[in-house]
């Protein structure tokens, strides 16, 4: 909506998506990305961050991460880095998470969405690997209201995160996006 006398104010945003990839495998190693199994039953050295463990780069994400740009005509980097985002939260054990934040794989992509008939483009910044954290559990049946439990089968499940440009206008141009 324009800004008028009555709403001084235009909204003008851009999303950052995180989108879990459908792998067998986590983004650095061999556990089980099934969504679903009893808590802390798919983890291992890797994807928990103990020392002297070895992630190698689960390719399989890295060819869906690249689809997702050629889907939407991004241009597909040679070169890429995954670097350590480095903060604390409870479900991460390791201290960090490994992302592509800086040094992406994929560019400068676009999406045609419609909007009540209307064609708008929708710019997209770029497109990362990264793995995810845990997961804190709290207000279930089983959790007592004073605690929070700790499920880390979902550190290092690989995700893409698309970002835009600040394109969106109103809330039905982010739901034709999604």
């Amino acid at each position: 909506m324009p800004a008028n006398s009555l709403h001084p104010y235009e909204t003008i945003i851009g999303l950052e998506v995180h989108l879990q990839l459908a792998t067998e495998t986590k983004l650095f190693c061999g556990c089980s990305a099934k969504f679903g199994a009893s808590p802390n039953s798919q983890t291992c050295p890797v994807c928990l961050g103990l020392p002297g463990a070895l992630p190698v780069l689960n390719r399989t994400a890295v060819d869906y991460a690249m689809r997702m740009g050629l889907a939407v005509n991004a241009k597909i980097h040679r070169l890429s880095r995954m670097a350590r985002k480095n903060y604390f939260y409870p479900d991460l054990p390791k201290g960090y998470q490994i992302s592509q934040a800086d040094q992406p794989l994929c560019t400068q992509g676009q999406l045609e969405i419609d909007v009540n008939g209307q064609k708008k483009i929708i710019h997209i910044q770029r497109i990362h690997l990264e793995e995810d954290a845990g997961k804190s559990v709290h207000n279930e049946d089983y959790v007592r209201a004073d605690e929070t439990l700790v499920d880390l089968n979902r550190c290092g499940v690989p995700l893409i995160e698309v970002v835009t440009e600040p394109d969106f206008r109103n809330p039905d141009e982010v739901v034709s996006f999604l």
